[in-house]
């Protein structure tokens, strides 16, 4: 009898319970529980999930165990990012929710990687040393049993926005004071964007240098970048670009290239799609894969002139989810 195999990712768009929110949580739930009904999912890597405080209590993920709750994801194993004090971060906890249990599971920032040295060059007042340029953001990096003795390792990930990154005396209120301030944070944010891109591809690397060839791999997220963006190019490893044919068996193949182009969306901005969120594989998990959903039916547009900061109650972003069979 084979086994079902349904990988999803969804970026929750800040996932919260906070009483000033609009919408509520209650009404939010509403629109996006049946979306992950709809997925039938075995695994879920999610995005942007707040945690919540209670008094006397660690701070833990309650809106996203309120969404879960009357589900079948509500009795899968859970894990998700954790602050050296052992709770939930305050906001962007990235959570893997799994039918298979969870062997083990662990953060990895800045950790493959020195943070790089850069001196910002419009800062106000003038920078005298170079300073790290870290990311703000870790990778998730869990492993799955699968049965029949069968592990699958899946890495999380939700990279940089492409908004640029504040630049002292460059960004005050909500404006730049000169294009090359501005143009300066754009770069530092695609230095951490692809920062992180790399040192989910070292880790990959070594995931095949401890397992082979044929270990099962996913990496799934919100990219915050399109198949063909740098950080794609990096983690996918494509023979085209290493030049290197023996290297072939470590490319990543994103499952989103069997989806009609005109479908391949995850995000609307100024009407016009864009797929930002990814499920890349390891090529021995090609032999299993049966299909693609990108589920963007209702997608909001939330740019464009005039918008409110009136939040949608549905996620800004679609899911995708890619399909399986083991035998």
């Amino acid at each position: 009898m084979s086994t079902s195999l349904r990988i999803a990712t969804f970026n929750l768009e800040n996932l919260d319970d906070k009483p000033e929110a609009k919408p509520d949580l209650a009404t939010r739930i509403a629109v996006m529980r049946p979306q992950l009904l709809r997925l039938r999912a075995d695994v879920l890597c999610l995005q942007e999930v707040n945690g919540q405080e209670e008094k006397n209590q660690p701070r833990r993920l309650l809106a996203l165990k309120a969404l879960l709750q009357g589900t079948p994801y509500a009795g899968f194993h859970i894990a998700h990012t954790r602050t050296s004090r052992d709770e939930a971060y305050d906001e962007r906890n990235l959570v893997m929710v799994s039918r298979f249990p969870i062997l083990s599971s662990a953060q990895i920032h800045n950790d493959r990687i020195a943070a790089p040295g850069y001196k910002r060059l419009t800062a106000k007042p003038a920078e005298t040393q170079a300073k790290e340029v870290g990311w703000e953001r870790p990778l998730f990096h869990v492993v799955l049993d699968l049965g029949g003795g069968r592990s699958l390792h899946v890495i999380n990930a939700h990279l940089k926005s492409k908004l640029p990154s504040p630049i002292p005396g460059q960004y005050e209120g909500y404006a730049w004071k000169s294009v090359a301030g501005w143009a300066e944070g754009y770069f530092l944010s695609s230095i951490k964007r692809v920062g992180q891109a790399l040192e989910a591809r070292v880790l990959v690397d070594e995931l095949f240098d401890a397992y082979g060839p044929e270990a099962l791999i996913a990496v799934c997220g919100d990219f915050n970048a399109e198949l063909d963006d740098v950080p794609l190019a990096a983690l996918r490893g494509r023979v085209e670009d290493t030049g290197n044919a023996e290297l072939g068996p470590r490319m990543l193949v994103p499952c989103e290239l069997s989806v009609p182009e005109s479908a391949r969306y995850s995000l609307l901005h100024l009407g016009k799609g864009a797929l930002l969120d990814h499920i890349l594989v390891s090529r021995p998990m090609l032999q299993y894969y049966r299909g693609t959903e990108v589920h963007n039916e209702t997608l909001p547009d939330e740019s464009g002139a005039f918008r409110t900061d009136t939040q949608f109650p549905e996620s800004d972003h679609a899911p995708v989810v890619a399909g399986f069979e083991l035998p």
